[in-house]
């Protein structure tokens, strides 16, 4: 639950903070997580590994609000992710992972779901090309009301700056000073298996607005909630296909649900 081995997690047990593993904060925060830690507990820890205790609620290493998290553990059925205002993702559920795939696995700027759409084209290809530009526009302008709450805060301005430098779309879309704190979308996800599935995204806030519970459904009877009720059954199997090749048609397939 943490991402971390067996083997480490051992060695993190047996050791003292002087003599054997010293684990990063980033480790430290992920174990936080996987123990539903609440902050005393989770400050706990930190000092037990003579690490200096998180300050910010921002970045991969922050810690979920409970509240959040909690919210998290019970939408089983859902695809759900807990997030950063910089779109860096804190928690999320296997079905989350199953629709959209392994968030970024990165420190700093990258770690932003927001900062590899402008950068790297590998991302947008969950989405269709013809929705790219709205999703373009939506991301910037969250990302203006994140700034502007944030204040002169350094990591919003090195990731906005780093932007600038590396995309024209994001630098011509932020120069529009457009300003919407995404609360909810109609999003089309391209699944390698279940095809094009058309879903609401809703996002809940926290109360300082740092971090935002992200979830997806889709009305009762709808073509999209019956393809999420099959990323629930094939999201936990072999789906029989690797990278550049066609998946392997299920019985579901051939029955004419996945058409």
């Amino acid at each position: 639950m943490a991402g971390l081995s067996a083997d480490y997690y051992t060695e993190l047990e047996r050791s003292s903070a002087k003599n054997g593993v010293q684990p990063s904060a980033q480790a430290l925060a992920a174990l936080a997580r996987a123990l539903r830690l609440n902050d005393d507990e989770r400050d706990h820890l930190f000092r037990l590994a003579e690490r200096p205790i998180p300050l910010s609620a921002h970045g991969p290493s922050a810690h979920v609000q409970p509240a959040l998290l909690g919210l998290l553990d019970r939408l089983s059925n859902t695809p759900a992710r807990v997030i950063t205002d910089l779109h860096e993702t804190l928690a999320e559920n296997d079905l989350a992972q199953h629709l959209l795939g392994k968030s970024p696995a990165h420190r700093g700027p990258a770690a932003s779901f927001v900062y590899c759409w402008f950068t790297d084209p590998q991302t947008r290809e969950r989405y269709p090309a013809e929705d790219h530009p709205h999703h373009s526009r939506v991301f910037v302008a969250d990302l203006q009301a994140a700034a502007a709450r944030r204040g002169r805060d350094a990591e919003v301005t090195k990731m906005v700056a780093a932007l600038r430098r590396r995309s024209q779309e994001f630098a011509a879309l932020w120069d529009t000073h457009d300003v919407a704190v995404r609360r909810m979308d109609h999003k089309k996800i391209v699944h390698p298996a279940l095809g094009v599935i058309e879903l609401d995204c809703y996002n809940l806030l926290s109360e300082d607005g740092r971090q935002r519970l992200l979830w997806f459904t889709a009305p009762p009877g709808s073509r999209g909630a019956e393809q999420l009720e099959l990323l629930s059954v094939i999201g936990a199997q072999e789906l029989g296909f690797t990278e550049g090749t066609a998946p392997e048609r299920s019985s579901a397939a051939e029955s004419g649900s996945l058409r």
